[in-house]
């Protein structure tokens, strides 16, 4: 399998990421374990598991079987909203790397910040507390508002360096992004090709990968790329995983992009997850 390079992003802690990486969400078992392997092989060097995936094991085990070192990977993981009081998250957090067969993750994240709960703040105290022990390289968050972030840096001193968050062009959240923008947080992209919707099937997006000579999903991924956002797609097909990340060969102009980000809907979002109300547990 021919493998590609990744261009980095760089985070406001020092730490530098892929423009790229793999999701993991569904794979399980030992079907996951050759997908996430045939990941590695492509090139991908970020891997997004989540406790709640219940798929920690199955990247751990990916990698031990790989034989690739870890150190040239980077593997996130993800603390469930029941797990937010602080005890509570240092224990997840410490039952993450022990799934994973992992001595630390390099970037962890709050997965919802359930604000009804309001235990979101407690939750980054912990990761905040987890990675001065050396169980965490970075720290993030998922899925949070910008009011969500500013209380954080209020009463911790300290913004996420990325917030994970629902974003494709059928939601393209131009303002949470320009928010992260303007306060040195990264973004990046869950379900980046619309899981759920026929944005694979627009006649929009399927005119301009037939000028690219490219598949709607790379024309998508592009995008993501040059609005700045690490996208995280999903495949267990080794064809699919290399097409992912052959999209920087190419460049989309200033009106593609702009006819792209059109495609956004008021009510976009592929499973109605608000993040001011939405409870995971």
């Amino acid at each position: 399998m021919e493998q590609q390079s990744i261009p980095v992003k760089k985070f406001h802690d020092g730490s530098v990421y892929p423009a790229v990486g793999f999701g993991t969400y569904q794979l399980k078992g030992s079907h996951g374990v050759q997908a996430i392997r045939s990941a590695i092989d492509a090139g991908y060097r970020l891997l997004d598991t989540a406790y709640n995936y219940e798929n920690e094991a199955t990247v751990g085990q990916a990698i031990k079987q790989h034989g690739i070192k870890r150190e040239e990977l980077l593997i996130t993981s993800k603390l469930p909203g029941r797990y937010q009081k602080y005890d509570d998250a240092i224990t997840t957090i410490q039952e993450s790397l022990y799934r994973a067969g992992l001595d630390y993750y390099d970037l962890y994240l709050i997965h919802w910040p359930n604000p009804n709960q309001d235990n979101y703040v407690e939750a980054w105290q912990a990761l905040q507390d987890a990675r001065k022990w050396g169980l965490i390289r970075s720290i993030g968050v998922c899925n949070f508002l910008p009011e969500h972030l500013d209380r954080l840096k209020a009463e911790t001193g300290e913004f996420p360096v990325l917030n994970q968050i629902e974003l494709h062009p059928y939601f393209n959240q131009e303002k949470q992004r320009q928010y992260h923008e303007e306060n040195g947080i990264v973004t990046q992209s869950w379900s980046p090709l619309g899981r759920k919707t026929d944005l694979l099937q627009n006649p929009v997006l399927s005119d301009i990968a037939a000028k690219y000579g490219k598949s709607v999903s790379q024309i998508v991924l592009r995008w993501h790329y040059q609005l700045g956002s690490i996208a995280i797609p999903k495949s267990a097909t080794p064809s699919r995983q290399q097409e992912n990340i052959a999209i920087f060969n190419f460049e989309l102009n200033q009106a593609e992009m702009e006819t792209i980000d059109g495609l956004t809907k008021a009510d976009g979002r592929v499973a109605n997850q608000d993040p001011a109300v939405y409870e995971e547990f």
